[in-house]
């Protein structure tokens, strides 16, 4: 039977969808191990962010994602996924903390956006993620970002900025919510769903524009209970983007992502 194909709306319910699974899900069962980190040096330890150090394949790399919650409790913690500046910089100072020990980086995207209250504009929401554009961009070490639900926005781009792209077939990545796009541009956010249709936020329309490398297939979609198939092409396909970067040099590594981004 052959698969029907989802409404760019229909992706966007199923990329919130509180069954869906999040960046920790994905790190318990690619990886073979995982040492957890914490805090920015600077103020606190931003429960929307999560990472460390992980061996895949007895080879060491450094994972960082957003993490939501799954219940009311938790989503207080993680604050709904969506990180605040001190968030962002414990990502960059694990970042750092890889290219020192010239280990890879895979990050987890999954965030409606970046937190835009009032505290965060206060610490710096802004400055934290355009630093992390800034220090991505040249980082000595391959970077690989996966969307696995939510790509909000800069609060996504600020983990984005890799060698590739790859995400989820069920899976968005855009400049800000259909939502928000209906209220700016046509004054009725109702008309979201009319959005979605145009922003070509789907991972195959980004694929054919050649903002995404690889879209990781989801026969049904992917559920915390049931992961298996999405797991394997994720541990396969990692696996394969270790070793094509394991031989590049520094100055290759870093000349690709430039150019990666300079044809956009």
């Amino acid at each position: 039977m052959l698969k029907t194909e989802r409404t760019a709306w229909e992706k966007v319910q199923i990329s919130r969808s509180s069954e869906r699974p999040y960046t920790q899900d994905y790190v318990n069962r690619v990886f073979n191990q995982f040492i957890k980190l914490h805090g920015d040096r600077l103020y606190r330890d931003d429960g929307a962010i999560i990472g460390g150090i992980a061996t895949i394949e007895k080879q060491y790399v450094t994972v960082i994602g957003q993490q939501k919650g799954r219940s009311l409790k938790e989503n207080g913690r993680r604050n709904f996924g969506m990180p605040y500046p001190e968030g962002y910089r414990k990502a960059l100072r694990l970042m750092k903390q890889a290219e020192k020990f010239h280990r890879p980086i895979i990050c987890f995207v999954d965030t409606p956006g970046a937190f835009c209250g009032m505290e965060a504009e206060e610490r710096g929401q802004g400055e934290a993620i355009a630093r992390n554009l800034f220090e991505m961009a040249g980082l000595r070490v391959p970077i690989l970002a996966i969307f696995i639900g939510e790509g909000g926005s800069g609060g996504a781009l600020a983990l984005g900025v890799a060698n590739e792209v790859w995400m989820m077939e069920n899976a968005t990545y855009s400049v800000l919510s259909p939502e928000g796009f209906a209220s700016i541009l046509w004054k009725d956010s109702k008309r979201a769903e009319e959005a979605a249709d145009v922003m070509k936020i789907t991972a195959n329309e980004l694929q054919s524009l050649g903002i995404v490398e690889k879209v990781i297939t989801e026969e049904q979609p992917a559920d915390v209970e049931d992961i298996s198939d999405v797991v394997r092409q994720m541990k396969e396909g990692i696996i394969e983007f270790l070793a094509k970067y394991k031989n590049m040099t520094e100055e290759e590594i870093v000349s690709e992502r430039y150019n990666r981004f300079r044809k956009f």
